[in-house]
C-alpha cells in the first residue's frame, strides 16, 4: 500500500528507513532537502518499507524559470526490493507532476527504474545558481533525469538548478 503525506505528517520511521537504506551516504542536509513537499510511503502490512518525496525546486532552462517537481530520497528496504515498491512510490509521485512544468531527479543508481518509467537523461551541461553566480556542475552531467511536462525542453541544452545546501542536484 502507498500513502501520500505532507512533511508535517511524516512519521519519524521514514527518516530511520531512508538512513538505513543509504547507510553512511545520507546526511542531515540530504534529509532536509527531501522535506517540504509530498512523501510517498510504502507499507507491507503495518511495516514501512519504502519512501520517496517530491519537493518543489526552480530550474533554469532555455531562458525560462521552471517549477520542477524534484524527486528525493527514494529508498526501499533491502528485504523488500524487486517487488515493485520503488515503481509504486514513483507512480504515486508522478501523478502529482502535472502540477509542475517539469519533473526532475538525480540518479546515481536505479537508472533502469527511472528510464523504464519514461524519465529521460539530461544530455546537456548542468549548472547551479550559487551565491557566487552560476557555476558548472560537471560531476552531475549524465546523472540528471527529467520527466517532460508542459514546458518545452532541449535535452542537450543547459540546465541550472537553484541553490541549496548539500548536494545541489
Amino acid at each position: 500500500m502507498i500513502e501520500l503525506v505532507p512533511t508535517a505528517d511524516l512519521p519519524p520511521a521514514a527518516r530511520t528507513l531512508v538512513q538505513a537504506v543509504f547507510e553512511d551516504d545520507f546526511t542531515d542536509t540530504d534529509w532536509d532537502n527531501s522535506l517540504g513537499g509530498t512523501h510517498a510511503l510504502a507499507f507491507d502490512g503495518a511495516d514501512l518499507v519504502g519512501h520517496a518525496s517530491l519537493v518543489q525546486r526552480r530550474l533554469l532552462h532555455g531562458g525560462r524559470v521552471l517549477r520542477a517537481g524534484y524527486v528525493e530520497a527514494v529508498a526501499v528496504r533491502a528485504d523488500h526490493r524487486r517487488r515493485g515498491y520503488a515503481s509504486a512510490l514513483m507512480e504515486a509521485l508522478e501523478r502529482l507532476l502535472p502540477g509542475y512544468d517539469i519533473g526532475a531527479l538525480s540518479a546515481a543508481e536505479a537508472v533502469p527504474l527511472y528510464e523504464g518509467r519514461g524519465w529521460q537523461q539530461w544530455r546537456g551541461p548542468t549548472f547551479a545558481l550559487t551565491p557566487e553566480g552560476i557555476r558548472r556542475t560537471e560531476d552531475e552531467d549524465g546523472g540528471v533525469y527529467v520527466r517532460p511536462g508542459s514546458a518545452p525542453l532541449d535535452l542537450d541544452g543547459d540546465l541550472t538548478a537553484d541553490w541549496r545546501a548539500g548536494d545541489v542536484w
